[in-house]
């Protein structure tokens, strides 16, 4: 008999449990050994059972999956940690996988897709999504190696950088171009050449981006 990937799943929902439950209970290779819907009973789960994986929620309530990420890393750098979470994969997989997760899945992919990530990561592999596979790649043809703790803010400008954090900060256009003194076409530029530098594909995603980055530097 194969051996079983023993399982904990971490997710503040209690209805993304019970269907994360029924959908491992149709495959033997897998067995649940625990549920937790924040970060101290995960602890605890981790330090019972001795799990080969987790899955974990970024969002926990009022705290952060990451921290828990984090934890899992430094006090059980044994188990594989694949994310599921509705957060844009874009903004946070690879920062994840720099803390060491194995794979990344948004919680609007089917089932079988999340059994295929599932299984890579019990293997002993990777998983992106096909996507954001391919954003990873063109950063290595471009010559920035995913992965690395290179921030890829630091490739900013001084002027850019400037105008990355009052986006951030939630400062409109408009209100940047009076505060740097520049024209709504030059901000228009920066975003822009910042989208570039920083691989987004939107504003929106720029201005999500810069959020959580400036709320990350208020908490270091």
């Amino acid at each position: 008999m194969t051996e079983q990937t023993r399982i904990v799943i971490v997710d503040d929902h209690p209805f993304v449990r019970e269907g994360l439950k029924q959908l491992l209970a149709g495959h033997s290779e897998f067995a649940l050994v625990g549920e937790a819907a924040n970060m101290a009973d995960a602890q605890q789960l981790m330090a019972e059972h001795q799990p080969d994986l987790a899955v974990v929620d970024l969002a926990l309530g009022h705290e952060d999956g990451i921290d828990l990420v984090r934890w899992i890393h430094r006090h059980h750098p044994q188990v594989r940690v694949l994310v599921l979470s509705m957060q844009d994969e874009a903004l946070y997989a690879e920062r994840l996988l720099r803390l060491g997760v194995a794979g990344y899945v948004m919680k609007n992919v089917a089932g079988t897709d999340f059994l295929t990530a599932l299984r890579k990561v019990a293997r002993g592999q990777r998983h992106v999504s096909a996507a954001m596979g391919d954003r990873l790649l063109s950063q290595v043809a471009r010559g920035r190696q995913p992965g690395t703790d290179e921030d890829p803010v630091a490739a900013l400008t001084g002027r850019e950088l400037e105008v990355f954090r009052l986006i951030g900060a939630g400062v409109s256009t408009r209100e940047i171009s009076e505060r740097l003194e520049l024209s709504m076409k030059t901000v228009d530029a920066h975003r822009r050449h910042m989208r570039e530098k920083l691989n987004l594909r939107s504003t929106n995603e720029l201005i999500r981006y810069a959020t959580q980055w400036v709320a990350d530097q208020a908490s270091n």
